[in-house]
């Protein structure tokens, strides 16, 4: 439409801008050469590309299928097998150790009753040497009031026999 609006449209100039589009189109205009070559790219590479990928997505389907049939169940036994022996082996520490506790227990308990044992010796031992010393300090006082009352008796003697001497 727009060729037959032109000015030059019936003119001479016609076949040189008809020829100059030529030109242009051959020389400056690559959009049909590259549609080729994409359309040529993408054939070639959905060809051989495609086959390569399938392969790949076929061995990948085969390993999560071996992977699930096979290697997880034998996974799976292998934790069992191995939790049921760490439970196992949990459980036999868990009751040594609560054997060690009660031990322990047992044996604070006996060395706790031997201390108060000994404390109650000591206590008793402690009031028994009170009561000796009570009653040494017993004898003592009455070995001192005693001696006292010798020694009153002996300077009152003492005294009357220097009141005869004073009398001279």
């Amino acid at each position: 439409d727009r060729r037959r609006d032109s000015p030059a449209a019936g003119s001479p100039i016609q076949p040189i801008i008809k020829d100059v589009g030529e030109v242009y189109s051959r020389l400056l205009d690559h959009r049909p050469v590259i549609q080729g070559e994409i359309r040529y790219f993408v054939k070639e590479f959905e060809e051989k590309r495609g086959l390569r990928e399938l392969r790949v997505l076929e061995n990948l389907k085969n390993t999560i299928f071996e992977t699930n049939e096979r290697v997880l169940p034998k996974c799976e036994q292998a934790m069992q097998d191995s939790l049921s022996e760490t439970f196992k082996r949990l459980q036999a520490a868990n009751a040594m150790m609560h054997r060690l506790q009660e031990r322990e227990c047992e044996a604070r308990k006996l060395q706790a009753d031997k201390v108060m044992a000994r404390e109650e010796k000591c206590i008793a031992h402690w009031e028994e040497f009170m009561k000796e010393q009570q009653n040494k300090r017993a004898e003592v006082d009455e070995e001192h009031r005693k001696a006292m009352e010798r020694l009153k008796e002996q300077y009152s003697e003492m005294e009357k026999e220097l009141a005869k001497y004073v009398s001279f």
